[in-house]
């Protein structure tokens, strides 16, 4: 089956991104005509038309029907699919992510977001077992998205063993690692890929094998584990000290 040439992002700040990152062409943008005196759909306006897009005021029903979701904030713009990198150059920067068994379109978002937070902007998504970055993931990201490098055009163990040949350390985030987060020492990486698994699926045997470091997150309480962005936000930052600066 053929990709949708046209999809609907919605949310304000989500819209706001997609806009002012200027990678997809945005065709149209359907406002609530109910709330057209909030402040920041008056400003999401303003960009609208400083870009010359169109904007049709229209019932909340109909933003339902465009993005199929109740979160759409009064705004949804119809725009190009994610445009997505090829993952070769990716290999330049000093700190890459990929996610492994991340099914869930909810983390995938929260991870990208705290990703672009702590400087991973270069991303790797296996093409199976990975969503896609489908406007719920744009909005969970807050439009993050839009601002980062992400291809999704090969396995996960594929990405590990071309990471390996560029001479990375692979750190794969493991609820039973042997290393310790607290223990990884600032400036000691020159060049990192940090793997984060899913909640159900964590990271496939094979990237274990390989990894030089399985890293878990100390924790002092009662239940069981951190949710899977949580916990990749907390690894990101830490791990982010962890590369060498550019010299």
């Amino acid at each position: 089956m053929s990709k949708p040439s046209r999809e609907y992002i919605y949310g304000i700040n989500p819209c706001f991104e997609v806009i002012r990152a200027g990678r997809r062409n945005v065709y149209e943008a359907f406002l609530n005509q109910s709330i057209r005196n909030n402040p920041r759909l008056k400003k999401l306006v303003e960009l609208l038309e400083r870009k010359d897009i169109p904007v049709k005021w229209v019932e909340k029903g109909r933003l339902f029907d465009l993005s199929r979701s109740s979160e759409h904030q009064g705004a949804v713009i119809k725009a190009e699919p994610y445009w997505y990198v090829d993952h070769e150059p990716l290999f330049a920067d000093s700190k890459l992510l990929l996610l492994d068994n991340v099914e869930d379109p909810h983390n995938v978002g929260g991870i990208l977001r705290s990703a672009e937070v702590f400087g991973f902007n270069s991303v790797l998504l296996p093409n199976k077992g990975v969503p896609e970055i489908y406007p719920s993931i744009v909005k969970v990201s807050t439009g993050a998205t839009e601002f980062m490098q992400i291809a999704r055009s090969r396995a996960a163990n594929q990405y590990v063993k071309k990471a390996l040949e560029e001479g990375y350390t692979i750190a794969a985030l493991d609820a039973k690692g042997s290393v310790m987060l607290d223990d990884i020492q600032p400036n000691s990486i020159d060049k990192l890929l940090l793997v984060i698994g899913g909640e159900d699926k964590s990271v496939g045997q094979f990237i274990l094998n390989e990894a030089q470091l399985v890293v878990r997150i100390p924790q002092v309480g009662r239940i069981n584990s951190l949710n899977a962005s949580v916990a990749a936000g907390i690894a990101m930052h830490a791990m982010a000290k962890a590369v060498k600066a550019p010299a």
